[in-house]
């Protein structure tokens, strides 16, 4: 890939993963407000989208500028597995032993949980991508794990991220106890308007260093369209343009090359 950047000057890939700006015309305000909601007054949020439409970049980008002397970030993706797989790996985190037996495992965590809060002032921020895959088991206990003190405080912000049925298995009776504790719902769409991907790829192309026109007109339609407005789609298809043009000594990316780099990911 080192070749690609050569080639073409970038600094890095247009829309890849470990973008830093964050492209944002306005949709995203939403998400960053109860974002902030959730920091000011610890609790669930439910952020879901289709697969590639940025849910995890756009958490990414909101942890990043946190002051980590207020709040400890912890991420978590692996999430097939069972619920006490999913509450070691927090402890972990935590940098908590984790203990085996489930009873012992959130006393210890919740304890932990308890000195962030009463005596570093610290609030832990649990990031819990892929939740759509998260055992039915965790489901219906997480509300009872989330009780801290009779239930008067709430001490730890979770973010459940996911696809877009997470938001219809929480709403299904068995789990009406955590859904009732989910006080921020944000669902992220993709980026079908033309006017609004294009300006997301230029955003991304002059983010990468991109010093000259690299897409017609009708090359932007043609990725929009095979894209269906999803970024990561979109930067796959990029990609694999980038690196179809380089033995071809092109420095711009025609139409009917984009069009193989298409056909090469289907």
């Amino acid at each position: 890939m080192s070749q690609v950047l050569q080639h073409f000057g970038f600094t890095r890939l247009p829309l890849d993963k470990d973008t830093a700006e964050l492209w944002d015309d306005g949709a995203l305000a939403p998400l960053r407000e109860r974002f902030q909601w959730l920091l000011q007054a610890p609790g669930v949020g439910l952020l879901t989208g289709d697969p590639g439409v940025g849910k995890t970049t756009a958490l990414r980008s909101l942890t990043a500028s946190l002051n980590p002397h207020r709040y400890l970030v912890i991420y978590q993706a692996d999430t097939d597995f069972g619920r006490i797989d999913i509450y070691r790996g927090l402890a972990r985190s935590l940098g908590v032993e984790p203990s085996y037996r489930r009873a012992q495992l959130w006393k210890d965590i919740k304890e932990h949980i308890h000195d962030l809060m009463d005596h570093k002032q610290v609030l832990p921020v649990w990031v819990i991508d892929e939740a759509q895959n998260l055992p039915p088991e965790f489901f219906r206990d997480f509300p009872a794990f989330l009780n801290f003190a009779f239930d008067s405080r709430n001490l730890l912000t979770v973010w459940l991220a996911g696809h877009l049925h997470l938001a219809q298995t929480l709403d299904r009776v068995p789990y009406a106890a955590l859904a009732s504790r989910i006080q921020v719902r944000i669902r992220l769409a993709p980026v079908l308007e033309r006017e609004r991907f294009t300006a997301l790829i230029t955003h991304a192309l002059k983010s990468a260093g991109c010093q000259h026109t690299l897409l017609s007109d009708s090359g932007l339609e043609l990725l929009r369209q095979a894209s269906k407005g999803f970024p990561r789609q979109a930067g796959n298809i990029l990609h694999t343009a980038l690196r179809l043009a380089v033995p071809k000594g092109l420095n711009n990316l025609p139409d009917d090359l984009l069009q193989a780099a298409i056909e090469a990911l289907r």
